[in-house]
């Protein structure tokens, strides 16, 4: 074992190597053309939320158990009350000027027992739907993000090949109900990270869920599109810079045919240290933790990533609509970040490299930022990524208090994004740090 693993680290790291030598030899590229002024009018502009991590009052389910079985997770509680709320975070959204609003369909809320559904629960749905619509919005329906029915855990979660047609007759009962909203679908949210967790709790085989979970959503795909002619469907990755076609490429060659658009999630950029160590990981089967202090807040943000994230996908479904489900910036409880990043301008930013994608061609239809309100972040109230920000743990009223970027927001919207004369307040960093090989083969400059 410790021979292997030495061998498989110096491999790694001359892999790494290397990819510096194409840094440093590769030729320049010339800069690109200035930022298209705009986007278009009819780019979607949208916020996130999920049903699990906001809703409250939650059900049976994986996720409870987990939460009730750990003394290291903070105790969700209501989390931000979005049962109760939601029509006043509707309108806070609405506020903003946006047109899709992402949320979830809670399976367990919905199927408290096999074959029983809880009309209540879809009353609630058809609340935050209805009101979703009446504000000029168009929602963005997640099937499953991450959370199934306690029942489903007693029959073995996604080890039970069971599970998949357990899954497909609730979520048929939810097209069923809601595809005359016209809703964006999302199946299944970030598989491979669903996967992992499933599997960090043990309680799943990662073989087996990832064809599951593909048979699942290409089943759901099939069906929604013959309850709801032209829907768009999507299920959204989460994109591991570095490391994109190792990490989701077997579930897109899996359900690559059945994506009207590419949803993805994007976030943060290469952590050289981090990859050595997941690289290991994989090679020993070992479950090495992160190093000591590694916090989501600490994760490096390089908003030209998302540049990368997006021409890896144009070129991976050429000419196919591209849709940036979820991004954001954590925060340590709220506080200033230590490297002076603010909410504001890392939106701006990442809208710049957003339209710099579009100018280059690249078929990008929506962004959506995660998230409306801070919300439950698996396990922790700590990273915050709202743009309300919500101390669940120390104001009981919950109160939703504006960041900076609420209005920063706004602003991008009315204005289609930043004017042709901008400038990122963070130029691209080292390509190796960014996403590489390909920041490295083909680098992006500011004009």
């Amino acid at each position: 074992m410790r021979f292997r693993f030495r061998r498989y680290a110096l491999a790694v790291l001359a892999g790494a190597a290397s990819t510096v030598l194409l840094c440093t030899s590769a030729p320049a590229a010339p800069p690109l053309q200035p930022v298209a002024a705009s986007l278009d009018a009819g780019f979607l502009w949208g916020v996130a939320a999920s049903g699990f991590q906001s809703e409250g009052h939650a059900p049976d389910s994986n996720w409870s158990r987990y939460i009730s079985s750990s003394h290291g997770y903070d105790p969700l509680n209501d989390s931000v009350d979005f049962y109760d709320r939601y029509a006043s975070d509707i309108d806070l959204a609405a506020g903003l000027g946006v047109r899709v609003f992402r949320v979830g369909i809670e399976w367990a809320r919905l199927q408290p027992a096999p074959g029983i559904w809880d009309e209540q629960a879809f009353h609630f749905y058809d609340g935050v739907i209805a009101n979703i619509v009446r504000a000029g919005m168009r929602p963005m329906i997640t099937l499953d993000h991450w959370v199934y029915p306690g029942w489903a855990v007693d029959r073995g979660g996604w080890r039970n090949p069971g599970m998949v047609d357990d899954w497909l007759a609730n979520m048929r009962a939810v097209v069923d109900h809601y595809a005359s909203a016209n809703p964006l679908w999302v199946t299944v949210n970030e598989p491979a990270a669903y996967i992992a967790q499933e599997v960090g709790h043990g309680a799943a085989d990662p073989g087996d869920m990832l064809e599951r979970i593909a048979q699942a959503h290409n089943a759901i795909y099939d069906y929604i599109h013959q309850i709801q002619p032209g829907a768009q469907v999507t299920s959204n990755v989460g994109y591991v810079a570095g490391s994109e076609a190792q990490v989701n490429g077997a579930l897109l060659d899996r359900i690559g045919n059945r994506l009207d658009y590419v949803g993805l999630d994007y976030y943060f950029a290469y952590d050289p240290v981090q990859s050595l160590l997941g690289s290991i990981t994989r090679a020993t089967g070992s479950a090495m933790p992160n190093l000591p202090g590694q916090n989501i807040w600490d994760l490096p943000l390089r908003t030209e990533g998302i540049y990368y994230a997006l021409q890896f996908y144009s070129r991976r479904f050429p000419g196919k609509p591209l849709y940036i489900v979820e991004n954001g910036m954590p925060t340590d409880n709220g506080r200033p970040r230590a490297d002076g990043y603010t909410r504001s301008d890392h939106l701006r930013d990442t809208v710049y490299w957003i339209q710099r994608a579009k100018a280059d061609g690249m078929n990008v239809m929506g962004y959506n930022y995660w998230s409306i309100t801070d919300n439950y972040e698996w396990g922790s109230y700590t990273p915050r990524f709202g743009l309300y920000t919500v101390d669940v743990l120390g104001d009981p009223g919950l109160t939703r208090r504006p960041t900076d970027a609420v209005g920063t927001y706004t602003q991008l919207i009315n204005e289609g994004g930043v004017p042709a004369d901008y400038h990122p307040t963070r130029g691209p960093s080292f390509c190796l740090l960014i996403d590489p090989p390909a920041s490295c083969l083909g680098p992006v400059g500011v004009p």
